[in-house]
């Protein structure tokens, strides 16, 4: 099984992010960046490997619990669900084309498109 990395478009700030504000992110609860540059969330369906192991290892939940998370937000009205894609070559293009875009991919997929970002 291949490790999951988090990665940003580069333009995004250089800083380690804490597990909390990587949380608030996928939660879709913090929508911009320190510098006010909106953020974009990408994931990959419920049903992917990397995905369920991204939610695991980063968000210590299962996707079912994150698209929950999601769900009642939009139903609500007060919030957004993040983009999602299709494989993982797309994510890491979606990323590396989109300003303050954040999401995950197979470390062996990292290239100079994309910046790897580390947790406190």
């Amino acid at each position: 099984m291949l490790a999951v990395q988090l990665v940003v478009n580069p333009s995004a700030p250089d800083t380690k992010l804490s597990p909390s504000t990587v949380r608030a992110l996928f939660n879709m609860r913090l929508l911009q960046w320190p510098d006010g540059t909106p953020v974009r969330v990408y994931v990959l369906p419920d049903d992917d490997t990397l995905h369920r192991q991204f939610c695991k290892r980063y968000l210590g939940v299962f996707p079912h619990q994150l698209r929950y998370s999601w769900n009642r937000r939009v139903y609500s009205g007060i919030g957004q669900s993040p983009h999602q894609v299709e494989n993982v070559e797309e994510m890491r293009r979606r990323i590396a084309d989109t300003p303050g875009a954040i999401g995950y991919l197979p470390e062996d997929l990292i290239d100079d498109s994309v910046r790897a970002i580390e947790m406190e």
